[in-house]
């Protein structure tokens, strides 16, 4: 009988895999202030890199300035993308085409062509 596997009907789900696995203890105090030590030590470094950097007004200026332009060159290159998709449509017309024009003559060159005298059209 010890081979008889029946299934466990009281298993989980797996929507319940991590129910009840955040730790319920708080965290000590001299953690936190590690923590928020290192908190105002990383806004601290990145302020005082952020005030060193010379003539931020002018940079922001050109930041909209540059945005424009990236908006007028996207303009143009989907400009330039159709007049490119288009050629390349025609020149695969154009490819298909003649393909379509030889197998054509080849083919009515195949029916003149026979050894018997009845042409079927």
């Amino acid at each position: 009988m010890n081979e008889l596997k029946i299934p466990n009907l009281n298993n989980k789900s797996k929507q319940y895999l991590f129910k009840n696995k955040i730790p319920l203890t708080r965290k000590p105090k001299v953690k936190l202030i590690k923590e928020s030590s290192i908190m105002l030590a990383t806004a601290v470094i990145l302020l005082s890199i952020s005030y060193a950097i010379p003539s931020k007004i002018n940079l922001f200026n050109s930041f909209i300035n540059n945005i424009n332009n990236i908006l007028i060159a996207s303009i143009k290159i989907v400009g330039y993308l159709y007049e490119i998709l288009l050629v390349l449509f025609i020149l695969g017309s154009l490819f298909l085409s003649v393909i379509l024009f030889m197998g054509a003559v080849y083919r009515i060159y195949k029916i003149f062509k026979r050894k018997t005298k009845r042409i079927n059209f």
